[in-house]
């Protein structure tokens, strides 16, 4: 199954970060984004599965982009980092792409997961 999905966690609280807002984009040329899904994080922090329907996994460059501002305004915290952007590349053959985010108001990382 072709797939791309994210587990965000939020360092401050020591918890799942619910509803942020994320967004998937390719790359179609250098400076040139398409918009493929747009999602925001459940109860338990998750987008299971941000390929939209229908969309084949090609190979490619890949953008998620996570809107930090805007959940730690709702608590009331400002944020270092208004946005957080992972970019990864997908190279032929390959399906299943997790990618983490440890969130805190002023740094985050990331990294492949499984």
């Amino acid at each position: 199954m072709n797939r791309i999905s994210t587990h965000v966690l939020d360092l401050l609280h020591g918890k799942p970060a619910r509803d942020v807002a994320v967004r998937l984009q390719k790359q179609d040329a250098p400076g040139s984004w398409r918009s493929l899904a747009s999602a925001r994080t459940d109860h338990d922090g998750r987008c299971a599965q941000l390929l939209p329907e229908g969309e084949d996994l090609s190979a490619g460059v890949y953008r998620l982009s996570f809107d930090i501002a805007s959940y730690y305004t709702t608590q009331k915290i400002a944020a270092f980092y208004p946005v957080a952007e992972v970019t990864f590349e997908v190279r032929d053959g390959e399906s299943s792409f997790h990618i983490p985010l440890l969130l805190s108001p002023n740094g985050y990382t990331t990294y492949r997961g499984s």
